[in-house]
């Protein structure tokens, strides 16, 4: 993962910076009062700071919001609250998300890092090369109403092909593609533990249980049924394969 971490902090480096020597950052005195000054590269700078926009280009140009979206669902549906924790749906959104994405990044790496590293590309033809097979992904998975609209809002004309469709139109309609779809896998995930709720409160009225809570009652029928039908590989492998329909 940090080869590829290394390769977007670099093509997002303006060429231009490759140029300047550096900036004045530390100057030592020493004893005889000779002064010297040590500079901090203007590409190390540049590196550092698009090093912190990785988590924003993780959530909005790969499959890691589908994908935490419908584990965050599926933990309300099952009504556990806690239960997997946060920190352990995020882990396993991340490595589903680099198994997801191994072959956008394979490709990236064969085609775009392994020539720049070999100095047998330019930086201009790495950023080329490396945007195509993010730019195939996000529009496999993107609709055409959402590029449409976002074209509209913009008030440019829309592109004519998809080879013409700018990155900065292209992600906001790939997220909104993301959250609708997550949101419709999630509903899908719902219905089932829906009906049990509705079933265990009939029952309880019923008997006229009306002080004990449902969800006490339902909530052991609900992890029993999901782990009589495998629940974690049928929503784990749905979603990885959802993105290669």
């Amino acid at each position: 993962m940090m080869k590829y971490a290394v390769l977007l902090s670099l093509l997002l480096i303006s060429p231009l910076a490759w140029g300047e020597p550096g900036l004045a950052a530390v100057t030592v005195t020493g004893g005889e009062g000779e002064a010297q000054t040590y500079s901090l590269s203007i590409q190390l700078l540049i590196l550092m700071t698009v090093l912190t926009l990785l988590p924003a280009a993780l959530m909005t140009m790969t499959s890691f919001t589908r994908i935490i979206i419908v584990l965050a669902i599926l933990r309300q549906a099952l009504g556990t609250v806690q239960t997997p924790t946060t920190q352990t749906l995020i882990g396993l959104a991340l490595f589903l998300t680099l198994f997801v994405m191994a072959p956008v990044f394979n490709k990236v790496y064969s085609e775009a890092v392994q020539p720049y590293m070999n100095e047998e590309i330019t930086v201009q033809e790495a950023i080329g090369k490396a945007a195509a097979p993010f730019r195939e992904f996000m529009l496999a998975q993107t609709r055409h109403s959402d590029l449409d609209m976002f074209s509209r809002i913009s008030g440019e004309e829309a592109p004519e092909t998809v080879d013409d469709v700018p990155f900065s139109l292209l992600v906001p309609a790939f997220i909104t593609s993301e959250l609708k779809t997550a949101f419709q896998i999630g509903f899908l995930i719902f219905i089932p533990f829906l009906i049990i709720d509705l079933v265990v409160a009939s029952v309880l009225m019923s008997m006229g249980m009306m002080m004990l809570s449902p969800l006490i009652i339902s909530l052991p029928f609900k992890i029993m049924l999901f782990v009589l039908v495998d629940g974690w590989a049928l929503i784990l492998g749905t979603l990885a394969s959802s993105f290669y329909v």
